[in-house]
């Protein structure tokens, strides 16, 4: 039952940010924007540093692998997985009409929804692989530790939902429907989540590989997107005061609860 609600926490996350679609008239302030996504910024890579690259080498070391190896390897190949689906998904980032991936005839509503839904993949994994580190019961993960972490990515969700139902709504798309495709762009993390657990008994040897696989992941939609969006124009510096306080909150949560 703990296990069923950690996952569903980060979904709640961008459910609710999805909802201020209707508390909103106006579209979000830019600098509330830059610190929302500084903020989310610091979450994912607090959380691929505490959750998952330092349980990835530790694991391997109990296991007798020389410890770094799956680090550096899942890393890489999280990278690179990522790298591909940008590549091939159709999706629109904000304040672009230049689509990227492979050329579809979709509407800019759905690019977006599909680019944040990308975001969301990483961290749907991240969830599933951490669950199922405690599963085997063999990856130094408690699970206060890994409740924190769905907490932290809930918080970080809950900007991207408000993120891109705002932006679909100043388009002309009603408020039901900008909910709607918020919430739905977030319905890939448990999803991922599950079927990762589902996994989980022939996971074991390579979960190392995993934990660092998700968090060059995470890592890639933070160099790619993020940190970017977060910079781009005039007071940059909001972002990276929102950077900070999302890298610190992570890591109480993770320090504190795991």
């Amino acid at each position: 039952m703990n296990i069923f609600v950690g996952l569903l926490i980060p979904f709640l996350g961008t459910m609710l940010g999805s909802a201020m679609v209707f508390l909103m008239k106006n579209e979000m302030n830019k600098n509330i924007e830059k610190l929302l996504l500084g903020f989310a910024s610091g979450v994912m890579i607090s959380a691929s540093i505490w959750s998952l690259m330092i349980p990835s080498i530790d694991m391997a070391e109990k296991q007798g692998k020389i410890s770094w190896i799956p680090a550096v390897i899942g890393f890489i190949l999280g990278i690179i997985f990522l790298l591909v689906l940008d590549s091939l998904i159709p999706h629109l980032h904000l304040k672009t009409d230049k689509p990227e991936g492979i050329k579809a005839k979709l509407k800019n509503s759905t690019m977006m929804v599909l680019a944040v839904t990308l975001h969301n993949i990483p961290e749907g994994m991240t969830v599933g692989v951490v669950f199922a580190g405690i599963l085997t019961q063999n990856a130094g993960i408690t699970l206060a530790g890994a409740i924190a972490l769905s907490i932290g990515i809930a918080i970080q969700n809950f900007p991207e939902g408000a993120i891109i139902s705002m932006p679909l709504k100043t388009e002309g798309i009603s408020k039901t429907k900008s909910f709607l495709y918020g919430t739905l762009s977030g319905i890939v993390e448990p999803i991922a989540a599950i079927i990762t657990i589902l996994l989980t008994n022939r996971l074991v040897p390579v979960l190392p590989y995993l934990l660092s696989f998700a968090a060059g992941a995470m890592m890639y939609v933070v160099v790619e997107e993020l940190i970017p969006e977060s910079q781009a124009g005039e007071h940059s510096n909001i972002g990276t005061v929102g950077f900070a306080i999302g890298f610190i909150i992570m890591m109480i949560l993770d320090v504190a609860l795991g």
